[in-house]
């Protein structure tokens, strides 16, 4: 490959990237046939660099996974806040054996109300928090939270 050609493509990482591997990465690209897979896959891996950094070529970087990230407080908050208003729930049906048809609301309408709501924020705050740091662990806590919600709902629906 061409020293232009290259030096373009080292060109797309981002600069702290490129202080620290950029010479490397054009002698490589230099001595090597590059065809235009590899250049696709040169361009992604710069992109991917751009969006998820590795702080500025710190190899050593955190690895998060789905219980790492279950077990932070902004993910498990949203987490016991519908966990608990669905035991709350369970408990008023099961108390009462079977369904509630009463025309006032009560304590644990308004608290599984409350709780409901408020999650929404947390989540909002783990999303932005984590989203970037570990894309797959966190949109599998999300759709972890959007199922205990949807059973939430579901129990609300069916059995009160």
């Amino acid at each position: 490959m061409n020293v232009r050609w290259a030096r373009l493509l080292t060109r797309l990482y981002p600069k702290q990237w490129r202080e620290r591997y950029g010479e490397e990465m054009e002698e490589l690209l230099r001595a090597g046939d590059v065809d235009l897979r590899s250049t696709f896959d040169v361009v992604r891996a710069a992109l991917a660099e751009s969006l998820w950094p590795t702080h500025g070529g710190s190899m050593d970087q955190r690895v998060y996974t789905f219980g790492g990230v279950t077990r932070q407080p902004s993910a498990a908050v949203p987490l016991a806040m519908s966990t608990t208003a669905l035991i709350m729930v369970l408990g008023a049906v099961a108390l009462n054996h079977g369904p509630i048809h009463d025309t006032d609301e009560g304590a644990v309408a308004h608290i599984w109300q409350i709780l409901m709501v408020l999650q929404l924020p947390a989540l909002a705050l783990f999303a932005i928090r984590w989203l970037r740091r570990a894309l797959r662990p966190t949109l599998e806590v999300l759709a972890l939270q959007v199922g205990v919600i949807l059973v939430n709902v579901a129990v609300v629906l069916f059995l009160t």
